[in-house]
């Protein structure tokens, strides 16, 4: 099997699945879109022993929790195959539901994979059920735990994992992914996406299939110019839209942190600290957001203001 772009992992695993004493726990790091559910279901496939995509949905010893859909309106949406909504927490209840099946062995060999995408998203309940699992693990079961934001785990769960990072792809393996999967975005679009995923080659897909090419603009011209009559801001809350869903709110985000990026490779050295706090206030933003209800036009605004503070202020000429 390949791991293309994160080989270092690869070898750290690889190693671990040939020792007689691996760990029962992996905490796979890095930022949201660089490939890290790629690498776990890739990783559970080695591990249970099979080698095509196509054994891995419904393998009873591959075990994926992630976001539901939020309504039974939805639910219809993801059964037809079209866009849904999705909650905003991994609820207690699909992780009991995990926990019943861990009180039997495997089902086809030796070992059974849990992958979670992402534990960040566990609601309360269900981290400190999760934990009473890692703690006593049930014989042959493995732990696969994706996080794009660690800082927000229980350290308790943090302490009990074996801990893989994942870096940001390079240009070339990016561009590589995007004339596969998205042959429709010509030159000029793939090198803007390229620019604008910081690496993460699930944000270069956002950019293209979610057309937010207006919106990086947008952005970049905020963080250059400035928006003192806040048309900008406003053109900008125009283009995501006034009940955005949660991938378009989550890709803005994304967006913003690399025009920050973006920014401080060109930037003053005595301008350092603002950008740095900059980015750390849409960090914290991008955290909140999946947890807290916020109106999205006024995020969308303090996006914009964040952005519009990076400018530099222009000299007034002296009358």
């Amino acid at each position: 099997m390949s791991y293309s772009g994160h080989e270092q992992a690869a070898r750290e695993w690889r190693s671990a699945l040939s020792s007689p004493r691996m760990h029962h726990a992996w905490l796979l790091t890095g930022r949201r879109g660089i490939g890290k559910m790629g690498f776990a279901l890739e990783a559970a496939r080695e591990l249970v022993g099979i080698t095509s995509e196509l054994q891995t949905e419904n393998h009873p010893d591959i075990l994926v929790l992630s976001h539901l859909p939020s309504s039974a309106d939805e639910e219809k949406k993801r059964e037809q195959g079209k866009p849904y909504q999705k909650r905003r927490n991994i609820t207690i209840d699909q992780v009991r539901a995990v926990q019943q099946r861990l009180v039997t062995r495997p089902t086809l060999g030796s070992h059974r994979a849990i992958i979670i995408d992402p534990v960040d998203d566990l609601e309360r309940n269900a981290s400190n059920a999760l934990l009473k699992s890692l703690e006593e693990p049930p014989a042959g079961t493995f732990f696969l735990l994706i996080s794009h934001n660690p800082g927000r785990l229980l350290p308790t769960i943090r302490s009990r994992c074996r801990t893989l990072r994942f870096s940001p792809l390079g240009a070339e393996q990016i561009d590589s992914v995007l004339r596969q999967n998205a042959p429709q975005a010509d030159v000029a679009s793939r090198r803007a996406a390229i620019t604008a995923s910081s690496g993460s080659v699930g944000a270069a897909l956002d950019f293209v299939e979610l057309d937010l090419g207006r919106i990086h603009l947008l952005m970049e011209e905020i963080a250059r110019e400035g928006d003192r009559d806040f048309a900008r801001r406003g053109a900008l809350a125009d283009v995501i839209g006034a009940r955005p869903d949660r991938e378009r709110q989550m890709a803005a985000m994304e967006l913003a942190r690399s025009v920050v990026v973006g920014t401080m490779e060109s930037t003053r050295h005595d301008r350092i600290p603002l950008l740095t706090e900059t980015y750390a206030r849409i960090n914290r933003l991008a955290a909140q957001a999946p947890v807290f209800n916020f109106d999205a036009g006024l995020l969308v605004m303090q996006i914009g203001t964040l952005l519009a503070s990076l400018a530099v202020p222009r000299e007034t000429p002296h009358g």
